[in-house]
């Protein structure tokens, strides 16, 4: 292909060949005027001088004509892979593959866009097609195919913001007519505070003919059912979900599946609720003064979430000065409405070097036993009080205590030590300063010497006796602390100790936190991988059984992280809530988000392409009908025409090109300019010479 030009290369400055043009045009026309002989001859001659003194080139250029770039996006996310839709998508790409490099002279590029199911973006088409043809000018674009099921999450407002002009093509995947159910949040709340309730508000949406026009809907709570009911379909409905525990409580609403419809992975959605305790409140009954005392105080006040009531034995009713029962204290000890009207009110008991001195009568003691078996928890920070005579080993207490007193106090130093149990107990392990030998902590002087007789010793203190005994009885806790010079480390006597921590733990503990229970089985998902933990006091744990939301099933053996810590790794593609159990013990995650985009229309629509064609100029099809699947023809078409029909597609025939050479013809320049004037003076020299 090639294409001719003039160009002037002048010998003199064009003001002077102007001037000089002037000159001979005067020149000329008195020779017309004067009807000299050859007067028209002198001038062509004329002009002919002053052209050869423009110096004219004839250029000739050589052109190549570049290929149309067309850019065939495949969808290949996850909704495509319902049905036959993969099937559809892959015939039509090699069908649309063959029939576009059959045009000739075209540069097709063929982009995969799988998208992550884990994303909250969805099916992101129109992206990948941008970076397709980032690098192509845009007259050279010829036009864009896409094969989708029509669910695109990021079609531009106006076709302007494609950065070209050609047009662009949705050939939709799946069927007429389909089926599907899907389940929306409409209030879905991410705090919940714990033994209350909060509400769900949500909406069940069916697409496709002869849908029921109600559906029965499951609520599970850490994957156990908490309640079924009969919801109408297209209408937002609620359900009230009890937040059991505190921290994380995953939610599933799963709603029944329909006859013939697409896929039930868009029937269940997921929430998690952050379960958040109300203010913990603790009952603190200080009885003989001393320096430890104002420890406890301190430390629970300081935590925002408990609510602290506080009451201290100045002295004994039984000492015998007199002084009335009324004015044994700065506010009477309401020891009624404490121990019996509003005991369960409680979460947690503390008794600080308390003996029974008369104050608290036997039923009460009875109900502070019936109060911890129950759900409740107690806890004894004793000293010789415990040793005494007047201890509550001898109420009914007894009957939940885990050590028996020997009546022997054991006065001498030592470091208190974790035990080997104490060690995989979540209380006690990884204390700051555990892991040296002797502890790098101070001393303490006084251990209350005990018999074991249930629960666990984390902590021993003089001779290896007990010193922390944690034990369980039926729904509640009980916590036995056998010496009162916890306060030293919180004085930093010798450098102090990790009371904080310990006494914090401690309290966390008898109040149920999940996070330090001795047995417990934990799933955490991060991004693809989940991570198993199994805390156990055991030797050995067994395998873990771990299923996924499509029956993906996985038995994971589990590695030892640290004493009493059990971990395993698990990486899977497969969205949705995993189950993972060892043998009583089960624990659910959810792996990406809790509701993903790419699920939740499974619908295949050509509606969210229409308009961004229709501004292109071109179509959207489905390639399968009633009458069968039809992949439809290509062709190219120039600028103007209709870029699709009834069948068949239009690709812009693009009219770029690029020059491959450059061919120059002085025409006044070497032999064939020196014979054009010495032709035209020859001429004029024999017409005036006749």
């Amino acid at each position: 292909m090639g294409d001719f030009s003039l160009q002037f290369a002048p010998l003199l400055p064009w003001a002077a060949i102007i001037a000089l043009a002037c000159v001979a045009a005067v020149v000329a026309l008195l020779g017309i005027v004067a009807r000299l002989r050859a007067a028209w001859l002198r001038t062509a001659m004329l002009g002919l001088f002053l052209l050869a003194l423009c110096g004219p080139i004839l250029s000739r250029q050589d052109r190549e004509p570049l290929p149309n770039v067309v850019a065939l996006v495949v969808d290949r996310s996850a909704s495509q892979g319902i049905g036959d839709r993969t099937s559809q998508t892959n015939e039509a790409r090699d069908a649309i593959t063959r029939q576009v490099k059959a045009l000739g002279n075209v540069d097709l590029r063929v982009v995969e866009a799988s998208g992550d199911p884990a994303s909250a973006d969805g099916t992101r088409l129109f992206g990948a097609l941008s970076n397709a043809l980032s690098d192509v000018p845009p007259d050279r674009v010829g036009g864009a195919v896409l094969l989708t099921d029509g669910v695109v999450d990021d079609v531009p407002a106006r076709a302007a913001e494609l950065g070209f002009k050609a047009p662009v093509h949705g050939l939709i995947t799946g069927v007429p007519d389909e089926r599907d159910r899907q389940i929306s949040l409409v209030e879905a709340p991410r705090f919940g505070l714990v033994k209350q309730s909060t509400t769900i508000r949500f909406r069940i949406t069916d697409h496709g003919p002869n849908m029921p026009s109600t559906a029965t809907v499951v609520l599970r709570r850490d994957g156990e059912e908490i309640a079924r009911t009969s919801v109408p379909v297209g209408e937002v409905s609620s359900l009230q979900v009890p937040i059991d525990h505190a921290g994380l409580n995953v939610v599933e609403l799963e709603a029944e599946t329909v006859p013939g419809e697409l896929s039930p992975v868009n029937n269940r959605a997921v929430l998690e609720i952050e379960g958040i305790r109300e203010k913990m409140r603790v009952l603190l009954v200080s009885g003989e003064p001393n320096a430890g005392e104002r420890t406890w105080r301190n430390l629970l006040k300081a935590d925002a979430n408990v609510d602290l009531v506080h009451f201290t034995i100045l002295r004994p009713p039984q000492k015998g000065d007199g002084t009335p029962i009324n004015e044994l204290s700065l506010i009477q000890f309401p020891t009624h409405r404490l121990f019996d009207e509003e005991i369960h009110r409680f979460d947690l008991i503390i008794f600080d070097r308390y003996a029974q001195e008369g104050l608290l009568p036997s039923a009460y003691f009875d109900n502070m036993t019936e109060f911890v078996r129950n759900g409740g928890a107690i806890l004894l920070a004793s000293g010789a009080d415990y040793a005494s005579e007047n201890s509550l080993w001898g109420t009914a207490l007894a009957d939940i205590l885990p050590a028996a007193p020997t009546g022997n106090v054991l006065y001498q130093p030592y470091r208190p030590a974790i035990s080997d149990l104490g060690k995989r107990h979540p209380v006690t392990r990884d204390l700051p300063g555990s892991g040296a030998n002797p502890p790098a902590w101070g001393q303490w002087y006084t251990t209350v010497e005990t018999n074991l007789r249930e629960g666990t010793a984390v902590m021993s203190g003089a001779q290896g006796a007990p010193l922390l005994v944690l034990a369980h009885q039926d729904k509640g806790r009980v916590a036995l602390l056998l010496s009162d010079h916890a306060w030293l480390w919180a004085r930093g006597y010798e450098g102090g100790g990790p009371y904080v921590d310990l006494l914090r733990r401690l309290s966390h503990w008898l109040m149920k936190e999940p996070d330090l229970d001795e047995e417990a089985l934990r799933a955490k998902a991060n991004g693809r991988d989940i991570t198993i933990e199994r805390q156990t006091m055991a030797d050995s744990v067994a395998p873990v059984d771990l299923t996924g939301p499509n029956g993906e099933k996985a038995r994971l053996t589990l590695k030892p992280e640290k004493p009493g810590l059990w971990t395993a790794d698990y990486t899977t593609d497969t969205m949705g809530i995993w189950h993972a159990q060892d043998g009583a013990l089960q624990a659910i995650t959810n792996v990406g988000p809790a509701n993903p985009r790419e699920f939740q229309d499974l619908i295949s629509t050509p509606d969210r392409l229409k308009e961004v064609a229709k501004e292109t100029g071109g179509t959207v099809q489905r390639l399968a009908s009633a009458a069968g699947f039809a992949v439809p023809a290509v062709r190219a078409v120039g600028d103007g025409s209709p870029y699709g029909g009834d069948g068949w597609i239009g690709l812009k025939r693009s009219e770029a090109t690029v020059v491959r050479g450059i061919a120059s013809f002085p025409l006044f320049a070497g032999l064939i300019g020196l014979a054009l004037l010495l032709g035209g003076l020859s001429m004029m020299w024999a017409r005036e010479g006749r």
